[in-house]
């Protein structure tokens, strides 16, 4: 019986993957589009039983010649450019495929556990995982609204574990094929051993000059939320993943300095430095970019979910000594 992941070339799902084997479980058939051929290295390292494209998995599923074979499906596939205008094919790619992923596993009674967003949250400032916080800025986002949307009128009656993590502003290992939509860690790592400083956004939204602030966390803590569905499959739900903290861009830029230099300096001894530079915040962005997220994990902790997630300080850092020997 295949573990399918979809995406399993991508970030996220190939940490997945790796988790997986570390688990014992090689039998795994990873899923994804590789037109983005720099993608394929984050499969070098790790054990699969099969690849296939993406088209060719569901056609594979609406033929039937995998019925029987699926033992759980891990849905990490998206297109995740929040840039990105070309509503069809943003709804095509994350939405209606998602949907055709969903029924599938409805029908063959296989647990679907699958990549939502907090993009979903839009501007707001309350994060639990209710209508009436939702509110998508572009169409990324509402692409993965609907698709919660789609899954929660069907809950009620689903006989087999479905389960949906809206993962906050994930960092780690493998992300760097993302390019413009990789994390901020990663650019500020590249920004200071190209420049020998980080470029941060100037106040918005009242907030000071890098005083932004997301939930930051860590690839590998997000992978483990979705170990933990997997071993407790009588849980079902859309749920966040994220640390239940916002920390401020200017501390992942002082957590990438002080971790790549050697150094334990201040913020504001950063900035007097000019490790730290403010640059104008993007006038494209004004009413479209989230300038505070902060994951309310009520729901998650009252399923019963342990583990903890690394803070910025912490994961960040352990993030940057890895990037300093590749």
């Amino acid at each position: 019986m295949h573990y399918v992941v979809t995406g399993a070339a991508g970030f996220i799902g190939s940490r997945l993957v790796g988790a997986l084997n570390r688990a014992g479980i090689s039998d795994i058939l990873a899923v994804d589009d590789l037109e983005n051929g720099a993608k394929a290295k984050n499969l070098a390292s790790v054990e699969i039983e099969d690849y296939l494209d993406k088209r060719e998995f569901l056609s594979q599923l609406e033929t039937g010649r995998l019925d029987g074979g699926i033992e759980v499906i891990l849905h990490q596939g998206a297109c995740s450019d929040t840039m990105q205008t070309d509503g069809r094919y943003m709804m095509e790619n994350n939405y209606a495929y998602s949907k055709s992923l969903f029924d599938w596993s409805q029908e063959e009674e296989v647990p679907f556990i699958y990549a939502s967003s907090a993009a979903v949250y839009g501007p707001g400032k309350e994060f639990g995982e209710t209508r009436e916080n939702e509110d998508p800025l572009n169409v990324y986002a509402y692409s993965k609204f609907l698709f919660d949307q789609y899954v929660r009128k069907r809950l009620a009656g689903s006989t087999v574990q479905v389960a949906g993590l809206r993962y906050f502003n994930v960092y780690g290992p493998n992300e760097a094929h993302k390019g413009r939509m990789a994390s901020v860690a990663f650019h500020a790592f590249n920004q200071y051993r190209a420049e020998g400083r980080v470029k941060l956004f100037e106040g918005s939204d009242g907030y000071g000059d890098g005083g932004q602030q997301r939930d930051f966390v860590h690839v590998d803590d997000a992978v483990s939320v979705n170990l933990w569905l997997l071993e407790n499959r009588e849980i079902s739900g859309v749920f966040n993943c994220g640390t239940g903290h916002a920390q401020t861009f200017n501390v992942v830029a002082a957590a990438v300095i002080n971790t790549a230099a050697g150094t334990e300096f201040s913020l504001d001894e950063l900035v007097q430095k000019n490790f730290i530079e403010y640059i104008p915040f993007p006038p494209q962005l004004v009413g479209k970019y989230q300038s505070y997220t902060q994951a309310d994990l009520s729901r998650l902790r009252e399923a019963g979910y342990p583990g903890e997630f690394q803070r910025v300080e912490e994961g960040v850092a352990a993030y940057v000594r890895e990037l300093l020997k590749a």
